[in-house]
């Protein structure tokens, strides 16, 4: 098994979006200082290989039966997610840094968007006004407590991602 990577910095939120969008930034940094120093091929492999695993948790999470996001949601993220991974095999093969770009910015975009708020109104606009919604149908209860919190349904690789990431409790966007 790998060793745990270290990491400059930890989430400093407890919720789940906060949490996702520090892991893609975290992804986009450690490909940043990649990009920056290309003749350490070792650091960009490594870079590009946390954010495969982050990509690849996000895609398994949109196969799950319970996944609470609609099927267009769950297309479009599974689609991106194809995209990072054949630009991800792509680098992983050449090595080149100066095609990092792709990446660095999917990754930004994803995470700008999970920290956004679509509660809090712009500035100089009034706030939205509450909409009622029809009851959502109960989630199903068949999970066990184990796989609450796994993002690919297997136990090992939720352990794997909190270990990594040092927090993963509850739902996010991706991971519910």
């Amino acid at each position: 098994m790998k060793p745990t990577p270290t990491y400059a910095n930890k989430p400093t939120s407890d919720n789940p979006r906060d949490v996702e969008a520090w892991a893609l930034a975290e992804a986009s940094r450690r490909l940043i200082d990649a990009g920056r120093s290309p003749v350490n091929e070792e650091t960009l492999r490594a870079a590009l290989q946390l954010n495969q695993r982050l990509w690849t948790i996000f895609q398994a999470a949109m196969t799950e039966d319970d996944c609470g996001h609609p099927p267009e949601v769950r297309t479009n993220i599974a689609a991106l997610s194809l995209l990072v991974d054949r630009e991800t095999v792509a680098r992983l093969i050449d090595l080149d840094v100066s095609k990092l770009d792709t990446l660095i910015s999917i990754n930004r975009s994803v995470a700008s968007g999970l920290t956004a708020r679509p509660d809090a109104p712009a500035q100089g606009q009034p706030a939205p006004q509450a909409v009622a919604r029809p009851p959502m149908a109960p989630r199903s209860r068949r999970r066990t407590a184990s796989r609450r919190a796994s993002p690919c349904g297997s136990p090992s690789e939720a352990t794997r991602f909190k270990r990594e990431t040092g927090a993963l409790r509850g739902a996010g966007f991706f991971v519910r």
